[in-house]
Formats: structure tokens, C-alpha cells, sequence
């Protein structure tokens, strides 16, 4: 009889390093599996360790416990199979000095362990850095099926990075010859907005062109800047999806191959937005060993964003609000700060500054012999601020969590040690366009937002009358160069061509290009973009390379 085989999707979210509380994740996971009665469980990529583990590969005794966990794991397995990725070391005697592996064990016993093919190196990966790939690939047979497995780049065969092919070859051509019937890849694949559906499609066109069933299980979770939804799938030979699991949370589920097909209905930018940054902060907040943080409320949009994202993600009781209105602060924003945190149920204290920059700004002109007010004194205000936030940090242990949007950091448009300081810049790779759709969302059944703060003129409030507007292009033109020129990699007479000014794209390009040690040395961000500023863009500080220059 020729059954359909059962498998248990195991969605996950290891901490990095927490080997014993990722072992205890996987063990439970099978444990539930057997219950469920599937004939195959499947966890993720470097489900042992966490994904990605970096420089903690270089310590022998993280090796070594990694590979008790392993072994531990292997033990506990009977009739069901049990797959899960670890590192194990290369024992070939030359090249990197380890691997990336998927285990399948079963019946106590390691029967099949098949190292990662394509290692991505390029944007936020790294991991020829560490791993060295294999060359050959082999089906295990599980349940009276041959399995094909892979790890989640292997899949990733026909990504293009400068115009060409980043690989070579085609593992799943080579395992799709040895007469699979049943794919299967576990992944730690980060978000981004839209790669849900660039995942399915790239699925779907495998499925189809193999005529195979295709098993994918992802990682979910926070790890430093990168996010991972999770999004697992079931894809069948047709290339109908057969399930889909939630993003963004934990999720296991039965599901036998062959099954009845399922729709999932796309996301929009801004509930992908939010649903992403939600589940970073708390991860980022629960795996760094905090509980508690504390935001500068402004009355703007940036500031009640990362509130109202704050208590979803931690709830009310662990978000402090602190209002520090200057001599330039507008009493509708000291009044609109104080409606949100009222709103969101949330502690709420006001610290005047204005008497605190008076001394200040004296003492300096006194230092510099010069009174007139400009960029510095406006700094200053934003340095006081971060100076209190860090005090009640210092004393109570909750993080600082800055609130620039990338927009902002793009082009400078921020305070060194002032409203950059924090633990975590949460909106630091959302533009500040998206930034007012995640509002709207936030404000989709209720006003959670005061419809104040979002339809107000944006404005830094440190200096008489001021908006953003007085340094900056509308925000609409702004953010369409950016996204032009930090995720397109257009230059700058691509960019006039899309029909914007030459002498403003100059600009704009000049002040990207000239605040690269600002970001530098900003709190690290969630990733949510296809290129966000951190590890996935490394530029140098340093260098003189401006193209902008050349053109008009």
C-alpha cells in the first residue's frame, strides 16, 4: 500500500547559544510529533545552536557541546524520524573547519547526515566564513519514501547577485536524478518585506519543474538584527500549496503529503512591517536578558510607533514613557505624548529640559566664546535627552529603545549620543513613509495613535517653528531615492531618470554617503528591508568614492 507520509513541521525559535534550551525545543517537538503519529519530524538549519551562531563557531568547546546535544538528540528517537541541522567539524583535512549539516536520525541512530551545498556569502551572510560546502548530496529513505534533502540556500541555486549566477551547481537537480519522491529543506531564511511570496514562487517553480512534493521548514524568531517569520510550507507536485504555517510565531502541525490545498492570503507591507518588528523587539529583549524598556515620547509619529509596538510586544507594564519637552516643544505635543501613554496603559514621567539647556548652552558659550544659537545648541537638546534616558536605564535596567526611522539615519538627520542612544533602534530600517502606514495599522480598530500626532507636519522641535521639511525633501521624494540608491544600488543618473532632480538626488546622495560613521556607531536595528544598514551594508567609512560628483 502506498500511504502518504506524514510529516510534523516543526516551526521553532532557537536562541543562539542556548544549547540546552534549543535541545530542550527539539526534543518537545519531537515528543509531540510521535504523539501527533508522523512519520518524519522536521526542524530547522542550525536548530542546535541558533542561526547564525558567527565567531561562536571558533570556540572548541561550543563544538563540542554542540555535538553532545546532537548526540543526545539522536538517542531519543525511535520508529519516527527526527531531522534537525547542527554543526559538526570537517574531517577531511583541508578547507573550513566545519560544516552545516541537516541529521536524520531515527532508531537511535544517525542515518543520514547531508552538509550544506551553497553557502551564501553576500549581504548579511557569512558562512564560508566558517563552513566548507559539500560536493555530493544523497536521499535517506524515511517511511518507504526517498527523501531529498537540503538546507536552505541549496534551494537558492538560481539567485542572481550583480547580474550572474551565484552558483554553479544544482544540488536539487542532483538529488531530484537520484529518484526522490519528497523534498525537504530546513531553513533560517531572514525576512524581508516580500519574501514570503519570492519564497513560493521560487517553491512553486521547483515543485513543478521536478514534479515533486516539497517539504520547507523555517526558523522563527529574533537573532540580533535579523528576523526570521518563519512562513513554513507544503508545496505539492503541482505546486499547490498543501499548508502554510503562521509567520511570525511558533507553529507546529501534522501534514500528511497529498493533502487538501490551502490558500494563504498575502500580507500588506505594513502588517508584515508590524508583525515583524513585534516579534524582534520581543526576542531581541527576551534573549539579551532584559524585560523592561523605556522610550523618549516626543508627541511625534516615530516615538508612538515604537511605543504602541513596545507594549504589543512586552505589554503596558514593562514600557515607561519619559516626555522632555524644551522651550521648543508645542504644548500639542507634550499634550499628544501624554494621550498615547494613556492610551497604551503605560508609566509616564515628564522631565522639563529647558533649565537644564540653559545651563548647558551657557557653559558652552562661555567654552567657545560664542553665543549664537545653530546645529550645536539644537544637538545639545538632543543629548540632554539621551543623557536621562540612559539614566533611568542605569538605574531601573531597561533598555533604551532609540526611535529614528531609517529615513532619518539615512541621510543624518539625527544626534550622535543623543536621540541615536539605545540598546535597540527599532525603526532604524523602516522609512518614515511606511513608518505612517504601521501607524495606520496600529490604529486599524481603535485610536491607539492620537490621529494628532500622525496628521501633524513632522518636526524635531529644536529650534522655533521647525520642521523636517526646512532640511529635507518630503518624505515621499525622500524615500524613493533611498530606496533607489541603498536597495536598487542605482547611481545617481538612474535615479534623475526615474524623474526626479539632479541637484536634489546630489544632495541626498551626499548626505547618505557622508554619515556612514554615524550608522557606524548607531544602536543595532531590526532587519526588514532587502538591504538594511549593519552587516547586510558593510561600506567603508574612509574612502572617497563619490560618484554623484561625476554627473551634471
Amino acid at each position: 500500500m502506498n500511504r502518504r507520509m506524514k510529516v510534523f513541521i516543526a516551526q521553532i525559535n532557537p536562541t543562539v547559544g542556548a544549547l540546552s534550551a534549543n535541545r530542550d525545543l527539539i526534543e518537545s517537538a519531537y515528543r509531540d510529533g510521535v504523539t501527533a503519529g508522523a512519520d518524519v519530524i522536521v526542524t530547522t538549519e542550525l536548530a542546535v545552536t541558533g542561526y547564525p551562531p558567527r565567531d561562536l563557531l571558533d570556540r572548541a568547546h561550543f563544538i563540542d557541546s554542540n555535538l553532545e546535544v546532537r548526540d543526545r538528540l539522536v538517542a531519543i528517537t525511535g520508529d519516527a524520524a527526527l531531522i534537525f541541522g547542527c554543526v559538526v567539524r570537517n574531517e577531511t583535512g583541508c578547507g573550513k573547519p566545519f560544516r552545516n549539516v541537516a541529521v536524520v536520525a531515527q532508531n537511535g541512530k544517525i542515518i543520514l547526515q547531508q552538509a550544506k551545498s551553497l553557502l551564501p556569502t553576500y549581504d548579511v551572510f557569512d558562512e564560508l566564513r566558517y563552513f566548507e560546502p559539500t560536493s555530493s548530496v544523497s536521499t535517506v529513505t524515511i517511511a518507504g519514501k526517498r527523501v531529498g534533502l537540503s538546507i536552505c540556500e541549496d534551494y537558492w541555486y538560481e539567485e542572481r547577485l550583480a547580474g550572474s549566477l551565484l552558483y554553479c551547481e544544482n544540488p536539487v537537480d542532483d538529488l531530484a536524478a537520484q529518484g526522490c519522491d519528497v523534498l525537504i529543506n530546513i531553513s533560517a531564511s531572514p525576512f524581508d518585506v516580500g519574501k514570503k511570496q519570492a519564497r513560493f514562487e521560487l517553491f512553486r517553480g521547483i515543485a513543478r519543474r521536478y514534479r515533486l512534493p516539497i517539504v520547507y521548514v523555517n526558523q522563527v524568531g529574533g537573532n540580533d538584527e535579523l528576523l526570521f517569520d518563519g512562513s513554513s510550507i507544503v508545496i505539492d507536485a503541482e505546486g499547490r500549496t498543501i499548508f502554510c504555517a503562521r509567520s511570525f510565531e511558533t507553529h507546529q502541525a501534522l501534514v500528511p503529503l497529498e493533502g487538501p490545498i490551502c490558500d494563504s492570503l498575502p500580507e500588506s507591507e505594513e502588517e508584515e512591517i508590524h508583525g515583524a518588528l513585534v516579534l524582534g523587539l520581543r526576542d531581541y529583549i527576551r534573549k539579551c536578558g532584559f524585560s523592561d524598556v523605556v522610550i523618549g515620547l516626543s508627541g511625534g509619529v516615530d516615538s508612538a510607533v515604537t511605543a504602541a509596538l513596545a507594549v504589543e510586544a512586552l505589554g503596558s507594564s514593562h514600557v515607561t514613557g519619559i516626555g522632555m519637552p524644551s522651550s521648543f516643544s508645542s504644548q500639542g505635543s507634550v499634550d499628544d505624548a501624554r494621550a498615547l501613554a494613556e492610551s497604551l496603559g503605560i508609566a509616564f514621567h515628564v522631565v522639563p529640559i529647558a533649565d537644564i539647556y540653559e545651563s548647558y548652552a551657557g557653559s558652552l558659550n562661555t567654552l567657545l566664546d560664542d553665543s549664537r544659537f545653530d546645529v550645536m545648541n539644537e544637538n545639545v537638546q538632543a543629548r540632554i535627552r539621551g543623557n536621562i534616558l540612559m539614566a533611568w536605564s542605569n538605574r531601573t535596567g531597561a533598555m533604551v529603545l532609540s526611535t529614528g526611522n531609517k529615513s532619518e539615519i539615512a541621510v543624518g538627520y539625527c544626534t550622535l549620543y543623543g536621540d541615536m542612544a539605545g540598546g535597540l533602534s527599532l525603526l532604524g530600517d523602516v522609512y518614515k513613509t511606511s513608518v505612517y502606514k504601521v501607524a495606520r495599522f496600529i490604529n486599524r480598530d481603535r485610536e491607539v495613535i492620537p490621529e494628532s500626532t500622525i496628521i501633524k507636519a513632522p518636526s524635531a522641535e529644536l529650534r522655533p517653528n521647525q520642521t523636517d521639511q526646512d532640511s529635507l525633501p518630503p518624505y515621499e521624494t525622500l524615500d524613493a531615492i533611498l530606496k533607489l540608491y541603498l536597495e536598487k544600488w542605482k547611481e545617481v543618473e538612474e535615479i534623475v531618470a526615474e524623474g526626479f532632480d539632479l541637484a536634489l538626488v546630489q544632495r541626498i546622495l551626499r548626505m547618505v554617503d557622508g554619515n556612514e560613521f554615524k550608522r557606524r556607531q548607531a544602536a543595532p536595528t531590526i532587519r526588514v528591508s532587502a538591504k538594511a544598514f549593519g552587516s547586510g551594508r558593510q561600506m567603508p567609512i574612509a574612502q572617497r568614492w563619490r560618484q554623484h560628483t561625476l554627473a551634471g
